[in-house]
Formats: C-alpha cells, structure tokens, sequence
C-alpha cells in the first residue's frame, strides 16, 4: 500500500524544524512495518492556544505500509473517525469541567483579595452574582454530561445529547472565561495569570472535534427542524 500525503494539521507529534521524533515513530519497521518514508515537517504553525501541543504541516511521501498493518477496512477511515466522535465529544466536555471551576475558584479568590476603593471587589453584587451565575452553569453542564454517559453506558444513541453538551461546553467555556477574565482587571490580560491562558487555550472547545454550528445543525437534524432538501 504505497501513498503520498500531505497531513495540514498534525498535532502532538510535530517538533519544529525536526522530523527525527516522527521517523523514529514512523520508520521504526520491527513496531509498526512502515519503511522508505520520507517525511518533512515544516515550520510549527503558532496558535492562539494550546501551545503546549505543537502543530505542522506534514509531508509523507513513498511510504509503505505493509497490507497485514492495515486497520479496518480500506478507504473506511472516515466512516471509523465519525463512529467515535460521540466518545471524542463527551471526553471533551468532562475535560473542560474542572478547568471552568478552577477559573471560578481563583476569580474569587483574586477578587476577595483586591480592593478598589477600600473595598474589596468581591463585595460588588454584579461581581458575586455573575459568578454564582457561573458556577450554576456548571453545575448544569455536569448534569447533561452525567445524564449522557448514563445513556451511552446502557447502549442507548446518544448523538443528540453529545452535541447538546459539546455545545454548550464550548460556549461556556468562552463565556466563564471572558467574566472571570473581566474581573481581573489588567491582570487579565497579561499571561501571568491562569485565566489568560484558559482564555486562549479553551477556545478550542467551540472549534476541536466539531465546530458549534455542526452541533447545532446535528441537534436540529434529530428535532427534524433541518429544512428539506
């Protein structure tokens, strides 16, 4: 099985100006069977957010893969990729829980602490009830998500859900950051602080792994809202 590629995002993987990580993952023929690959890594693409996780465009060209390391059925990929997004959708929602409440926990903390006029900012109504606003979202968040995994535990179709709470993870995320962020000040904006690189970072959410308006365009299709063809 001989092809040539070209991979536009590639994550994880990717060490700037460096291909020897991803030769000695792909190369390596006792593991995985791939031999004469030749690949190239380009410049790592700068992101807003999760820096931490390096992303480059990568070439592969003449590679062969030996037909008996073939996973599943050829020219199924994409079908494989799509069974698996309701599990790839609600990981991301259970992974973006702890980080909203983390955000949450030190906005209040910051604001308790920090006077404006002798006074501290959390005594503010509009500061304590946003943020009591937030926590509720949450928690509501937790809720749908339990609720989900529960379905899918006991073998149900859980696609409408997933996206329903896909989406309004996204969302959230943006919009407890944003608050917090608010709340902070000129702190905020600086990357000092945690919540400036949630800030960024969770952005994602509303993007990875399905973007909002696919969400939206999925929950509508199982409300038969969807205009017909």
């Amino acid at each position: 099985m001989d092809q040539t590629e070209s991979k536009p995002q590639v994550s994880n993987v990717a060490k700037a100006g460096d291909d020897s990580y991803l030769r000695e993952c792909l190369v390596s023929e006792c593991q995985y069977g791939v031999s004469q690959a030749s690949i190239q890594v380009t410049k790592r693409i700068d992101k807003l957010g999760m820096r931490s996780s390096d992303t480059a465009q990568i070439f592969f060209e003449d590679v062969r893969v030996p037909s008996k390391n073939l996973i599943g059925e050829e020219g199924r990929g994409f079908t494989y990729q799509m069974l698996q997004f309701q599990e790839e959708r609600l990981w991301g929602v259970a992974t973006v829980l702890t980080p909203l409440e983390t955000i949450i926990q030190e906005t209040i903390d910051y604001t308790r602490q920090r006077k404006v006029f002798d006074k501290s900012v959390l005594h503010n109504q509009a500061v304590h009830f946003r943020l009591a606003e937030l926590a509720t979202e949450v928690e509501l968040l937790r809720s749908l998500l339990y609720r989900t995994i529960a379905l899918y535990v006991e073998g149900n179709d859980v696609t409408k859900f997933a996206s329903m709470a896909k989406l309004k993870a996204g969302r959230l995320a943006r919009e407890v950051t944003d608050s917090c962020l608010q709340f902070w000040g000129g702190m905020g904006f600086t990357s000092e602080v945690l919540v400036s690189r949630f800030y960024r970072d969770l952005r994602l959410m509303s993007i990875g792994g399905g973007t909002d308006e696919t969400m939206l365009s999925i929950i509508c299709k199982h409300m038969e809202t969807l205009p017909s063809k």
